[in-house]
């Protein structure tokens, strides 16, 4: 009966300990938060290069932070990995120029970022001609 008593007072200890570490960890995240809503976010920029994990700076009154970000390398650099658009299709082929275009409306801007309402982007066309329909070996021949 006195080592059911003892265990069940090591239970009560052991779980009263686990208790007070969580409410230490949440003491700590409250610190790390910042009261201030009016951040102000500047563009991510790359640790190396033009693109690949980098930090973004952001400022609200005196006090100031870095987070973490990545810029895509295939991303459009002109346009910003903060800009977000929705593209339409691309059009024809110009003769002139031989190059395609297409625009985009702006979709989202993200950390408040200054963004283009409408973008527009060119490709050279392509030279190889697609075909619809292959047919297959071996099959509908006589």
């Amino acid at each position: 009966m006195q080592v059911r008593g003892l265990l069940l007072f090591l239970a009560l200890i052991l779980l009263a300990a686990t208790t007070e570490a969580g409410k230490n960890k949440k003491e700590k995240a409250k610190k790390d938060g910042s009261k201030c809503e009016d951040w102000r976010w500047g563009p991510c920029v790359p640790n190396s290069k033009d693109c690949g994990l980098g930090y973004r700076e952001g400022t609200c009154k005196d006090e100031s932070k870095k987070l973490k970000c990545k810029i895509p390398c295939n991303w459009k650099k002109k346009f910003g990995a903060d800009c977000k658009y929705k593209f339409e299709s691309w059009g024809g082929c110009s003769a002139q120029t031989g190059l395609k275009t297409r625009s985009g409306i702006l979709k989202k801007a993200l950390y408040n970022a200054q963004c283009e309402e409408i973008v527009s982007v060119t490709k050279p066309c392509s030279s190889k001609i697609k075909s619809k329909s292959k047919a297959k070996k071996g099959k509908g021949k006589d």
